[in-house]
């Protein structure tokens, strides 16, 4: 088939999110068993499960179109590749995730500095690297092949590693120095494919609805009735996304209002829509908002 889509799904970590993350925006992604070629109700799609570590390379050379993938990965390969659109995401939470420099947290270090002439364990091992050269602050770097946070004091004397709510990092009685980068998950492209107008437009679209499906999350719909005379007190309660619709009711003298507000301020917001006159108010869930 002419117009297929070769699409990269993160293997591991962020796999169950993404395919959640894609269901959500329209697709559903089937992957069972082993196989690394996971179904998709999208005939112009065509999925392979790859580690996030390695996708940027095999989309720089033209094996995916495209693919998922940590900004780290991409700065940490040094790949040549087209970002489409950042997406918010990860296995824990909305937020982006670090990468930090740890260290016991009774040791005497305080600072990068005092790494120097020590050993470092990561899986950032050529990012790591160019950020101690670029300070010159002369240290060994060592790929770690996994459970990092256990290998200080006795096995290296620092670390850097990622995080996303420091849970880890503190059970393990590590301490924070210095933070290297923050990253989140991309959308990226291979250039040639970016260039094909077909391919661009597949992306693009694609790009358009996992965004909505995520602008979607934590907030709802909420309509009401509201008399004209207390439209003004009504609308000043309303924390809008950007500014409620207002349409026009059979009775001249009423207006129906729709807005988009986050989840959590909904049981403060309706008792003071109530209190300054608004009706009939109902709350509706939200699976996508295209801003």
């Amino acid at each position: 088939m002419a117009n297929k889509l070769k699409l990269g799904i993160p293997k591991g970590s962020l796999q169950d999110a993404t395919i959640a993350l894609f269901e959500r925006a329209g697709w559903r992604i089937s992957a069972n068993g082993r196989s690394y070629f996971p179904g998709i109700d999208d005939e112009e799609i065509e999925c392979m499960l790859v580690r996030a570590q390695e996708m940027a390379r095999y989309v720089e050379k033209g094996a995916l179109d495209a693919g998922l993938t940590g900004n780290d990965w991409v700065l940490e390969n040094q790949t040549d590749v087209e970002y489409v659109t950042s997406l918010t995401y990860s296995k824990v939470s909305r937020q982006k995730v670090k990468w930090v420099l740890c260290v016991p947290e009774d040791s005497s270090f305080q600072k990068p500095e005092d790494l120097a002439g020590k050993v470092i364990a990561t899986e950032l091992v050529e990012f790591t690297k160019r950020y101690f050269a670029g300070k010159n602050i002369p240290v060994t770097v060592e790929f770690s092949w996994g459970a990092t946070e256990v290998k200080p004091p006795t096995l290296a004397d620092a670390i850097v590693e990622v995080t996303e709510t420091g849970s880890s990092l503190r059970a393990n009685r590590l301490r924070i120095i210095e933070t290297l980068m923050e990253s989140e998950t991309q959308l990226i492209a291979n250039k040639s494919a970016y260039k094909d107008e077909w391919k661009r437009k597949k992306i693009e679209n694609i790009s358009l609805m996992l965004n909505a499906a995520i602008a979607a999350q934590g907030r709802v719909g909420l309509m009401m009735n509201a008399p004209k005379d207390k439209l003004d007190a009504i609308v000043a309660q309303l924390p809008a996304l950007n500014f409620p619709t207002i349409s026009h009711l059979s009775d001249p003298e009423w207006v129906a209002l729709n807005t988009i507000l986050d989840e959590a301020v909904v049981r403060d917001v309706i008792p003071k829509l109530k209190d300054a006159g608004a009706t009939g108010i109902v709350e509706y869930p939200l699976s996508k908002v295209v801003l």
